[in-house]
Parts: structure tokens; C-alpha cells; sequence
């Protein structure tokens, strides 16, 4: 059974998602503010946490970031009442691995819930490793490497960077990356990935242009001369 942190002050919605979620079959804890919700996620082992933005206390940007800071990766939905694309690329740029805005129909939610859970390294069926131009990519070890660096991931970023290095220099198209990583298309307009491949490239210890983009293709790993 996944274990799952709703960090959310709306109490009507919570009890909502408590029963929806609970009858899928997640194991649901409730947390009603921005320090009880990071204390649970800090103390706690979670399979996902959905994470309200606009919280008392601290707010879900912020902890968010606490929790990156802390290397944590256990996967976040965002959940965005305004719907604003800043506050979309806001929270992907701190680490979050998909969002999704209020109002939203529940099967959506869960859908959104079960891709990410299937796609999480902690939880999908662990494929061969990927090796190519200097990149190595371990999925039993849950482990990425550049250069033989440790590259610190999201499970999203590290399943974006794996779908690359599988690709072994060839272009792989925005949507490729969105179904192997988030389960599902990319909707037009929607800049998620390529924020999460900023994300990547900023972790590289050098040369983060080895991630190249393809104007309207995709993107691929360039092998070094």
C-alpha cells in the first residue's frame, strides 16, 4: 500500500481526497499546515506528497525547497489554486515533479497519482541500466552518474535523463519524455519539461549543453569529442 502526504488547509477538500484516495487503495496522512506538513515529510516515508501552495505557516514553495534542501527526493504533486504558469514553473523549479490546478476532477488527480507512483525509481520495475557518452543511468541502484558524479535527481528528472541515455544520441520528442516520465502528453503550452531538463542540466558537474535541444524535435544526449 503507497503511503501518501496531503499537505492541504482546505478541510472539505482533504476529507474529499481522504476517502477518494483511500478507496483507490493509498494509505492517506493529512497535514493541515506548512511546518506539520514538513515535519511529516521530513520524519515520515512517503510514496508521494501532494502539496498545496498557498498553506499557513510556511507556504508550499517554501517547503518544498526545505525538502530538496534536505535531499529528499520523494515525488511531489503540486496542487496550484491561482492556476498561474509562474507559480507552476515556481514550484517545478524547486523540485516538484508535476503540478496540477484547482479546481480538478478527481480521477484526474488520481491519474496523475498513479503515473507518478508507477514511474518512481523507489516503485516501477527496475529496467536494465543505461550507459552512453559518459552518462550511466542505474535504475536497480537507483542511481544516476555523469562522469562518475553523482547527480542528486528528482525520481521525474531521473526518469527524464533516463529515457535520454537510452536514446543513445538520438532525439527524443518532448512527448516521449512526458509519457516515460510523467505519464502522460504533454498538453500545448505546457513548459514542465523543459524546466525539468534546466533542472538536469544544472546538476551536471560540467558542460550542461550535453543535453541538447532540437528546435521543435525533442531533446538528446550529445556524445563528447
Amino acid at each position: 500500500m503507497s503511503k501518501i502526504l496531503l499537505v492541504d488547509d482546505d478541510a472539505e477538500l482533504s476529507s474529499m481526497l481522504e476517502q477518494i484516495l483511500t478507496k483507490e487503495g493509498f494509505q492517506l496522512t493529512l497535514a493541515a499546515d506548512g511546518e506539520i506538513g514538513l515535519e511529516r515529510a521530513l520524519s515520515g516515508s512517503y510514496d508521494l506528497i501532494l502539496l498545496d501552495v498557498m498553506l499557513p505557516g510556511i507556504d508550499g514553495f517554501q517547503l518544498l525547497q526545505r525538502l530538496r534542501q534536505q535531499s529528499r527526493n520523494t515525488p511531489v504533486l503540486m496542487l496550484t489554486a491561482r492556476g498561474d504558469d509562474e507559480d507552476r514553473v515556481a514550484g517545478l523549479e524547486l523540485g516538484a515533479d508535476d503540478y496540477l490546478p484547482k479546481p480538478f476532477y478527481p480521477k484526474e488527480l488520481v491519474a496523475r497519482v498513479k503515473a507518478l507512483l508507477r514511474r518512481t525509481p523507489n516503485t516501477s520495475v527496475r529496467p536494465e541500466k543505461a550507459e552512453y557518452a559518459g552518462f550511466t543511468v542505474d535504475p536497480a541502484q537507483n542511481e544516476a552518474r555523469c562522469d562518475d558524479y553523482v547527480l542528486d535527481l528528482t525520481p521525474t528528472e531521473f526518469d527524464i535523463l533516463r529515457t535520454l541515455v537510452r536514446g543513445s544520441g538520438e532525439v527524443v520528442s518532448k512527448d516521449q519524455l512526458s509519457v516515460a516520465a510523467l505519464g502522460r502528453s504533454l498538453a500545448p503550452f505546457d513548459r514542465s519539461l523543459d524546466v525539468h531538463i534546466s533542472n538536469i542540466r544544472k546538476k551536471l558537474p560540467n558542460e550542461p549543453e550535453r543535453i541538447q535541444t532540437v528546435r521543435g524535435r525533442g531533446y538528446r544526449i550529445l556524445k563528447l569529442a
